[in-house]
């Protein structure tokens, strides 16, 4: 255990967290996804919802301050709907870490799948069970801190 990481942070999450760069995007994908078929890679987080590893990331995460928005979610399919308060759930853990408060993108169930395919560093495989409960963070540049 390290101090200030959370313990829902696995040493393969950290790994990767450190690893990616400015715009890099991390994909944490509920239950449901295809995350091996999709990514590159690919890290468990078997039975952690995603609010929570939100929580966990954004204070370790810079996100994206250099685009219209560092986060995307997938748009349910026509007559479906989103749990609302899954989505209150992120929007709650990404306030508490980021001023101001980033706007969620929606996308198409199908540009979700290819900008995955295409823009995913990694993919953090959790156990989120609500439908459409993806979400993509582009990783932002850290601030610098004086030493």
């Amino acid at each position: 255990m390290l101090r200030g990481i959370s313990p829902l942070i696995s040493p393969d999450l950290l790994d990767v967290l450190y690893r990616m760069g400015h715009g890099d995007e991390l994909v944490l994908a509920d239950a449901h996804f295809p995350s091996e078929s999709m990514a590159k890679r690919v890290v468990r987080a078997d039975g952690l919802p995603i609010a929570d590893l939100l929580d966990a990331i954004l204070p370790l995460l810079a996100l994206d301050t250099f685009v219209e928005s560092p986060l995307f979610m997938m748009e349910p399919v026509p007559g479906d709907s989103v749990d609302p308060k899954v989505v209150n759930a992120y929007r709650a853990a990404i306030a508490r870490h980021c001023q101001p408060e980033p706007p969620i993108t929606q996308i198409e169930r199908f540009a979700f799948y290819e900008r995955v395919k295409t823009h995913g560093f990694a993919v953090v495989a959790t156990g989120e069970t609500a439908k459409y409960g993806n979400i993509i963070l582009k990783k932002g540049v850290t601030p610098v801190t004086p030493v």
